[in-house]
């Protein structure tokens, strides 16, 4: 049996709890209370973690993985493995969650293209070679630090934006959401590689994804933009395909603009600002600032392009990207736009290409024009989310810069989540200190 079809929570050891032997006896003699008992040790870990581990790491090809996964089936092993792996090699799946969505046949499908492949988005086992010629283990034990659970975490996000102005700042909502997004996941994954886990105590060992932590290979010098497949790519000075990262681009009603921009500048860590003069969306009168942090409406960075209040930028719910719709910003996972902007200068050009289309994948963009055309149908939710995930907190309308003259601000610490050790000892690896804040630009969504 293919290791596809066995989903974590079937790999889960159960751990049996101790039982009343059921007789009776006498009450005992009276008896000077017994001294306070020592603390108690926070429990380990189910011993689900020790199973999960190496059977995500050696998982092989089987080519059911292709196959529509049944609405209730849980994450795959082989494809954790594939979503590493692509992650590894600069071709992003999004958060990793170990589901084949429209995001993974899209990094599939980049990453074809840029190996001489046909691009059809399938996980066939010339890709599978490919990949796994990286052999390093792909989940690794850490061990939860104290910059992990100390905050401040803002607990629940408004769902609108003049209610946002108000926190004193956009950090994460809870220690899951930190962790996740330090290990380029899903929420939802990391709960399920440890079942039972407390993630507010640190010292605690947890299994996580083993993502990159290395910086492009050469400078980016041109970004494309795919509006219909919902698509970034980065190319070096070669026009070599160096990066794929899934994207929300726009949507139907408010869309991206077209043709040739260029970036303008940098900025890290950015305050969000609305100005009623410039932008409508909120539906109010007064200007107001969103504080920074990994869910501000526009992320931990934005890149400012050179037709005024658009941008490429990170954002909250990294699950959401690629199925929801903004005001014709380009949005990335947090950790995306990062890498992303490590990576470009002032004056890289930027291309928007294609026009949004209500089913196309990146298979079925101009970049399939390299191998053949796919025909397979689009995976994952989209259209109908759209206008109802416009205007809310998690997945706001982005928001744009004017910030002339400004060049690229200084580079802070990268998210460098721990390479993947030779064994699974659990390694403590606190969090990077937090990026400086650039200073404040003007926003308007996109």
């Amino acid at each position: 049996m293919g290791l596809v079809r066995v989903t974590l929570l079937g790999l889960a050891v159960a751990a049996l709890g101790a039982c009343s032997n059921g007789s009776a006896s006498k009450a005992p003699p009276k008896a000077k209370a017994p001294p306070p008992a020592a603390p108690v040790a926070p429990p380990a870990p189910q011993a689900a973690n020790a199973t999960i581990i190496p059977s995500v790491n050696a998982a092989a090809y089987d080519p059911a993985v292709n196959n529509p996964p049944a609405a209730h089936a849980g994450p795959a092993p082989m494809l954790i493995k594939a979503e590493v792996l692509l992650d590894r090699a600069h071709f992003s799946p999004g958060a990793i969650d170990g589901r084949f969505g429209k995001n993974l046949h899209n990094a599939i499908a980049a990453y074809q293209a840029a190996h001489g492949m046909a691009s059809d988005g399938e996980l066939t086992p010339a890709v599978w070679q490919s990949l796994t010629v990286d052999a390093r283990p792909v989940l690794q034990n850490y061990v939860i630090a104290q910059a992990d659970v100390q905050g401040p975490f803002i607990g629940s996000l408004p769902a609108k934006f003049p209610a946002q102005a108000k926190l004193p700042a956009m950090g994460f909502l809870s220690p899951v959401q930190a962790i996740a997004e330090k290990f380029h996941m899903s929420q939802a994954l990391l709960k399920a590689l440890n079942p039972g886990v407390d993630f507010t105590k640190a010292g605690v060992p947890i299994v996580v994804a083993a993502p990159t932590s290395a910086d492009l290979s050469e400078p980016v010098a041109r970004i494309e933009v795919d509006k219909a497949a919902d698509a970034v790519r980065a190319f070096d000075a070669a026009g070599r395909l160096i990066a794929d990262y899934p994207a929300t681009v726009g949507s139907q009603e408010k869309p991206s603009p077209s043709g040739d921009l260029k970036v303008a500048h940098v900025d890290w860590n950015p305050t969000y600002h609305y100005d009623p003069k410039q932008l409508h969306f909120a539906k109010v009168n007064y200007p107001f600032e969103i504080k920074p942090g990994p869910n501000n409406p526009v992320g931990v960075v934005w890149i400012a392009l050179s037709k005024p209040t658009y941008g490429i930028h990170g954002a909250p719910s990294p699950e959401n990207i690629g199925k929801t719709a903004s005001h014709g910003c380009v949005r990335l996972t947090n950790w995306d736009a990062m890498e992303l902007a490590h990576a470009v200068d002032k004056g890289v050009e930027v291309t928007f290409v294609n026009e949004r289309q209500p089913s196309t994948t990146l298979a079925q963009s101009t970049l399939a024009q390299r191998g053949a055309p796919s025909t397979r149908p689009e995976r994952g939710p989209r259209g109908a989310q759209r206008a109802a995930d416009a205007d809310r907190g998690g997945d706001a309308p982005d928001a744009g810069a004017d910030n002339s003259g400004r060049d690229r601000a200084a580079d802070p610490p990268r998210i460098t989540p721990p390479q993947p050790a030779a064994s699974d000892t659990p390694q403590p690896e606190p969090l990077p200190a937090s990026p400086q804040q650039g200073s404040p630009p003007h926003r308007r969504p996109g």
